[in-house]
């Protein structure tokens, strides 16, 4: 059967759709998609039969030597009933029928990253990779990556809600919150999974009011598809936002703001290489001379500056130094630090006198 233009239309959107490990495509949503697409190119609409028959013509008629192959995947209807849905894709993740066989070099770089992508634990749920990684027949050997993880309970989580994220599904969620059991739902329009001192974070929006939203993956107790309501695209300043902060904690209402800091001779040094947010930089020339001239008794050490918006997170890190990093501005950023500093240590006087109560 020779193939006309509107044909070869038809076959380069399917092999698209074919191609795609990062998105499962049913026959039905073969036929959806081409739809979409092809008006785009002038052409009229399709039915199932008809892209049924351009499936069986490149696998059996034509000359590309393609092979499909079928699986099978979680799914619910518009009642939001559960059903398992029978997909299609070629069975070879690198095929494609307007592209020749990786080379042995790009099959060298790629089996690098998988592996390093595949030293990260928490990643032994997508079946993606490790389907790409036999097919490929990686060498298994000993991790050369570690990353450290603090996951959930259900391993499985991250890979779902990594998969509901690609796929732009709007879901249900059920949470608790550190302070209450009592499990509570949302409808979200996921965004991001944020990672954060060895603790995940799912960044949403709340599908009532957009509002951006942070849950510990810890704190998420199971979540549903919810088809009944529309994905609400991501906000263009997402990923800016998180660049103006120490952590996840986002508050709007707190602006921006340069803070100064002396760090001690001991910690200098830990601070330069692992600075304490991106826009850390050391105070040099005439406002060093300024500062060690205000503060004489900070004469070693060195001056920093960031800035970024306060939250839970920059107090908690810029007092975990304790004696050997000093606040300097904003004052009012300065005395909530000492307060903090001397509430603590009020704690520990007042355990002390139990200790030597007990102890006498």
């Amino acid at each position: 059967m020779p193939a006309t233009k509107n044909a070869m239309t038809r076959y380069a959107l399917i092999d698209k759709m074919l191609a795609n490990r990062a998105r499962p495509y049913s026959i039905q949503d073969i036929t959806d998609t081409l739809n979409e697409k092809l008006p785009e190119f002038g052409q009229n609409s399709v039915s199932k039969r008809c892209v049924e028959k351009d499936l069986n013509y490149l696998e059996y008629d034509s000359p590309f030597d393609v092979e499909i192959e079928e699986y099978w995947i979680d799914a619910s209807d518009k009642n939001d009933r559960p059903y398992r849905k029978r997909c299609i894709r070629y069975a070879d993740p690198t095929f494609s029928i307007f592209k020749p066989k990786l080379t042995n070099d790009e099959k060298t770089v790629l089996s690098t990253a998988l592996d390093a992508l595949g030293s990260f634990d928490g990643l032994d749920n997508f079946e993606w990779l490790n389907d790409l990684t036999n097919r490929l027949n990686l060498e298994q050997h000993e991790p050369i990556i570690s990353l450290s993880k603090n996951l959930v309970t259900n391993s499985t989580l991250i890979a779902r809600v990594f998969t509901v994220i690609r796929l732009k599904q709007v879901i249900t969620l059920k949470y608790h919150t550190f302070r209450n059991e009592e499990i509570r739902c949302v409808c979200i329009s996921p965004y991001l999974l944020k990672e954060y001192n060895n603790r995940w974070y799912l960044i949403a929006s709340a599908s009532d009011t957009g509002r951006i939203l942070t849950f510990p993956l810890d704190r998420i107790d199971d979540f549903s598809i919810n088809t009944n309501v529309s994905y609400l695209s991501a906000p263009e300043n997402l990923y800016e936002r998180y660049e103006e902060i120490i952590g996840v904690t986002y508050n709007e209402d707190n602006p921006l703001q340069k803070i100064v800091f002396w760090v001690s001779e001991n910690s200098k040094d830990y601070v330069i290489t692992k600075p304490i947010h991106g826009s850390q930089k050391i105070i040099r020339g005439d406002m060093d001379s300024q500062l060690r001239n205000t503060y004489s008794n900070l004469n070693n050490g060195i001056f920093f500056q960031i800035e970024c918006r306060r939250n839970y997170e920059l107090i908690r890190e810029l007092t975990s130094f304790g004696p050997e990093l000093i606040v300097l501005s904003p004052i009012k950023l300065r005395e909530d630090l000492q307060s903090r500093l001397e509430n603590s240590l009020l704690q520990y006087k007042i355990s002390k006198s139990y200790i030597c109560g007990i102890k006498s």
